[in-house]
């Protein structure tokens, strides 16, 4: 496998350490931490909810005593955390990084995060509040996939890159066509150049722990989801359910495996069916995250392994001896 290229001088290097689900990368992460010196960045669209810990495989708090991760654990589960709002607090955890003489490691697997900090996002229009809730009229009459097939017909290009199961995505690609009839992907093909190395003035490293054999990431998704039960996921569920001030609805609980809990604690389904669906979700929370990996330009892969030996090869092909 060939070295990244040499760095311009005085560009400075970002770490990306992602893959599906279950993976391993956070391993991966910890291990490189523990060979240079460096900052890691969560880049997992459930760990910034505080509260949700098991599900969610956060770190445990010895190991971010040690490690610190920033934006973990920077929201409450009944507020929205937008992907705009990833951007800022990532690049200013990058900057806070280059100050410190630190290596900024971005580690998770939520792919649209990644999207949108290497890329940078698109000067969308704000959102009007009328059409936003003429949206949600809609999908409340008429269900998600039908609106799905609506940006079909308006912007199939968004919709191809859009599941129905996303309905923030989603819902803001109509608010902005309904608003400005104008197809959300030509915002984003018309944005200037934001991207990571304008904004930040750094190389971004891109890795990628990535399984050929889809059954050992589905064993390894059953092995840890059975140890997320045996460690209390139901009754961390259920203190959050029991708050008042927190619905189905929210993004926070729409994450894999705590929806799943939240029917199960209302009486849709016994523990076993749990079981099975919080698997099935996950499993398609997989297959999504390497269908993106597959098209992911520039992005090392490797195969799970020694977690060690993968953060020395990570080492060797960015030439991190020094950050």
């Amino acid at each position: 496998m060939a070295e990244f290229p040499h760095a311009k001088p005085n560009v400075r290097n970002i770490v990306v350490v992602t893959g599906p689900t279950a993976s391993g990368k956070t391993e991966v992460a910890l291990n490189l931490a523990r060979q240079l010196p460096v900052d890691l960045i969560s880049m997992d669209s459930a760990m910034v909810y505080r509260g949700m810990d098991i599900g969610t495989a956060k770190p445990d708090r010895a190991l971010l005593r040690e490690f610190p991760h920033a934006l973990v654990d920077i929201c409450d589960p009944a507020d929205a955390y937008s992907v705009a709002q990833f951007v800022a607090d990532a690049d200013a955890a990058v900057r806070r990084a280059f100050e410190r003489g630190r290596l900024p490691v971005l580690v998770g697997g939520t792919m649209l995060y990644l999207r949108a900090f290497r890329e940078g996002l698109a000067d969308l229009p704000p959102a009007d509040p009328a059409v936003r809730e003429s949206v949600r009229q809609a999908a409340r009459a008429r269900g998600w996939d039908a609106l799905h097939q609506e940006l079909q017909q308006v912007d199939p290009e968004a919709a191809r890159g859009i599941h129905p199961n996303n309905p923030q995505r989603l819902g803001r690609a109509l608010e902005v066509y309904r608003q400005t009839g104008r197809p959300i992907s030509r915002w984003w093909r018309e944005q200037q150049d934001v991207s990571v190395g304008r904004r930040l003035g750094a190389r971004l490293l891109e890795f990628a722990i990535v399984p050929a054999q889809r059954p050992m990431l589905h064993e390894r998704i059953a092995e840890r989801f059975d140890g997320m039960l045996a460690r209390g996921f139901i009754a961390e569920v259920d203190a959050l359910r029991r708050r008042g001030d927190l619905s189905p609805e929210l993004p926070s609980m729409r994450s894999v495996g705590y929806r799943q809990a939240w029917q199960h604690l209302e009486g849709h389904f016994d523990r076993a069916e749990l079981r099975q669906r919080a698997l099935a979700a996950t499993r398609q929370l997989a297959k999504r995250q390497l269908t993106w990996l597959r098209a992911w330009p520039g992005i090392r892969r490797f195969e799970p392994g020694d977690p060690a030996l993968l953060a020395a090869r990570i080492r060797e092909l960015g030439r991190l001896e020094i950050c």
